[in-house]
């Protein structure tokens, strides 16, 4: 069950060609935001959709595969893990960000 405990499964699309960072310690990264989608109905029987974004990172062999295979729009399942950090601006300010650290990666689209 300890697996369980911070575990995010998502389907959505790359909103935007994922950015390759490859480390000085020879570490690839690769980040991307997907969209996922909901739609509901409201009390007036009118149906809402609703599109909400998230941050994906991964590391290594997946960054290796993002980096060859995905671009903007391609549909994708990811799972993971929820990760937070804090970091200062080069004006000070300190912001806060919410990231999935993506372990595995199954792309829908060709």
């Amino acid at each position: 069950m300890n697996a369980l405990r911070n575990r995010v499964q998502l389907i959505g699309n790359l909103g935007n060609d994922p950015e390759i960072i490859n480390l000085e310690s020879g570490k690839k990264l690769a980040k991307f935001s997907i969209a996922t989608n909901e739609s509901y109905k409201n009390s007036k029987g009118e149906e809402i959709k609703e599109t909400q974004w998230h941050t994906v990172v991964a590391w290594g062999k997946i960054a290796d595969i993002i980096e060859k295979y995905l671009i903007k729009g391609h549909e994708v399942v990811i799972e993971g893990k929820l990760t937070s950090r804090t970091y200062e601006t080069k004006e000070g300010e300190r912001r806060h960000i919410t990231e999935i650290q993506c372990n595995e990666i199954l792309m829908l689209s060709r």
